[in-house]
């Protein structure tokens, strides 16, 4: 309780920077919730043994799939290319570039005002800085040293908007980058996985070719 009460009282020194810098808080808090449940509900990957059929090593287990939900970026991948089997391999290739791309550009989405506020949390917090000085010696220069009081307490707004900047800039940091690197790692898999069914599709087709042409020279 006293803790709370601390922190109550900081803010309240900290005067009116406070305001938008908590505004810049909460954002930066609904986005890293919202990217943390969209990555451990959309973006968890199945073994690479769970989704490739023992008995066709070009055949995707359509059950692990549909078992994925609908806006899975394995599934948002895979299930286009699946219905495409048939399309020759360079219009395969372009099109799974794309759904990654799609994916990609999905998953990022907030993560650039996440950035912003990176940088423009301690901004602000060195705007509340300046102001506080700017107050105190103020101050100073109209009365002296006859009102220590007030001049502490423009310090001490000054540097309680520091210090809540760069906490705010200092999670939001740690958070964009965490979700950067898991969108990177997300971009490979999905790319190894695509590249694993298309190198088994042109393996079988290599094979059927190789059968059919066999079985013509035969009849002939």
């Amino acid at each position: 309780m006293q803790n709370w009460q601390g922190i109550m009282e900081a803010a309240r020194v900290g005067g009116w920077v406070v305001y938008p810098l908590t505004l810049l808080a909460a954002i930066a808090l609904v986005i890293i919730l919202d990217r943390a449940w969209v990555f451990w509900r959309f973006a968890s990957m199945p073994g690479r043994a769970v989704m490739q059929d023992e008995t066709s090593p070009t055949a995707l287990r359509d059950e692990t799939l549909r078992h994925l939900p609908a806006r899975h970026a394995l599934r948002r991948l895979l299930e286009p290319l699946l219905r495409n089997a048939t399309k020759p391999a360079w219009w395969i290739e372009a099109r799974a570039e794309g759904l990654a791309l799609e994916v990609q550009r999905d998953m990022s989405r907030g993560l650039w005002l996440l950035e912003t506020i990176v940088t423009a949390a301690p901004l602000l917090g060195l705007l509340g800085t300046l102001v506080g000085m700017m107050q105190a010696f103020r101050l100073i220069g109209h009365t002296g040293l006859v009102n220590p009081g007030g001049v502490t307490g423009d310090v001490a707004q000054a540097l309680v908007a520091t210090a809540i900047g760069i906490v705010i800039a200092l999670v939001s940091l740690f958070a964009f980058n965490y979700f950067s690197r898991r969108i990177d790692r997300l971009v490979d898999e999905l790319e190894m996985q695509a590249n694993a069914w298309l190198s088994g599709m042109r393996l079988a087709n290599e094979v059927a070719n190789k059968v059919a042409n066999e079985s013509e020279a035969n009849t002939l």
